[in-house]
């Protein structure tokens, strides 16, 4: 270890928003896996979804069924898009590097030999970036002799930044690419999920991390990121929850809305918690440290590889249609009720109104600009 990384790590270890993850955010974790305990061993109302080829209809129903997975250039993302493209979905992976997208297909098709594979480079703090993977969507899915749907819309792709920094948008890039950017995305796709001649299904991926927000206020400021400007310091762990609770939010209050809408074909939405997966995901912070943390973690016995890490979102892909609404958490088609503030229903949807005002000005300023 060099001096200067030293150093930084040093300075690191005396942040208080590193204690926050290193201690409150494995008791959020231990906490979550003794409730899945209590559940099954003394409350007797745990609730299990099984996998079965019978509860995955778009399999046995459409040809190529299409799956879009963000943030599937690694770790958990690329994972899914490997163990999915097995099922037989064609897989449409999203990510931010063209190169990274490149090496994830060729290794996917290598080693599935009739592998459907298709990429394309989206960065999820833009939404321009977000509008025009739409149209390059929907051109391809023209251009080919697949149904002009998608049937299933994963939102994997996430960050976790040590510090503030704005979009060209006026945003916070963390809270842009871990909730405002899938919610524009699912907003823009929903039509496409819509036409599926099969149940659709949107999968958000979420965090434990969401229990330790205590209260919320829904603002333009607070959900685009501002407000964290003004602050002396860069609340990363407390952003990073904050995000986690806005997609937990936004889950539940997509499944009253479209439960709302009477159609032939419905649209189903899930929030999946993976728990800790070995990614890169703490990139930004000092690798000594991130390594320490893994270590710990893994000695707990609470560190997961990506293939074993998937199965809370895998779990959420194969329940059956009329699942919805429902919280993943720790494999094995277990279920969880998350924490207390993200069901509570105003909350929501003032949250949703707040968001749909944001996507609404995004909309009008990219048809300025055309």
């Amino acid at each position: 270890m060099g001096v200067n990384e030293l150093k930084e790590a040093l300075i690191f270890l005396c942040k208080g928003q590193f204690w926050r993850m290193a201690v409150i955010w494995t008791i959020s974790l231990i906490l979550s896996y003794l409730q899945l305990f209590s559940q099954r061993h003394f409350l007797r109302r745990s609730k299990f979804y099984e996998r079965s080829a019978s509860s995955n209809p778009a399999i046995a129903s459409i040809k190529k069924p299409i799956c879009i997975i963000t943030g599937a250039t690694s770790g958990l993302g690329a994972a899914v898009s490997y163990a999915l493209a097995k099922e037989g979905y064609y897989v449409v992976l999203a990510g931010r590097s063209v190169h990274s997208l490149s090496k994830i297909v060729s290794e996917i098709q290598e080693q599935i030999d009739d592998a459907c594979v298709k990429a394309f480079q989206v960065d999820l703090s833009s939404y321009k970036s977000i509008l025009s993977f739409k149209h390059l969507l929907q051109q391809w899915l023209l251009d080919s002799d697949l149904h002009c749907s998608v049937q299933l819309l994963i939102n994997n792709g996430g960050m976790l930044a040590t510090s503030y920094r704005i979009t060209a948008e006026q945003c916070d890039q963390m809270m842009s690419t871990n909730y405002i950017g899938p919610f524009c995305l699912t907003k823009l796709l929903l039509p496409l999920l819509e036409q599926s001649p099969i149940p659709s299904r949107v999968v958000n991926v979420t965090s434990f991390t969401h229990w330790n927000v205590s209260s919320m206020e829904v603002t333009g400021e607070t959900i685009s990121g501002q407000y964290f400007s003004k602050l002396s310091s860069y609340p990363f762990a407390q952003v990073y929850e904050y995000s986690k609770l806005c997609v937990l939010l936004f889950t539940y209050e997509l499944h009253r809305q479209v439960g709302l809408v009477e159609k032939s074909h419905s649209v189903s939405v899930i929030a999946a918690d993976p728990g800790v997966v070995k990614t890169n995901i703490m990139r930004e912070i000092p690798s000594c440290l991130s390594w320490l943390a893994f270590y710990v973690l893994k000695l707990l016995g609470l560190l997961q590889s990506p293939e074993v890490g998937i199965g809370s979102v895998v779990d959420a892909v194969h329940a059956p249609p009329e699942t919805s609404g429902v919280y993943f958490f720790g494999g094995n088609g277990r279920t969880l009720r998350s924490s207390q503030l993200s069901y509570n229903s105003k909350l929501a949807k003032d949250l949703w109104d707040a968001s749909s005002q944001i996507f609404l000005e995004r909309q009008l300023a990219s048809q300025d600009t055309t």
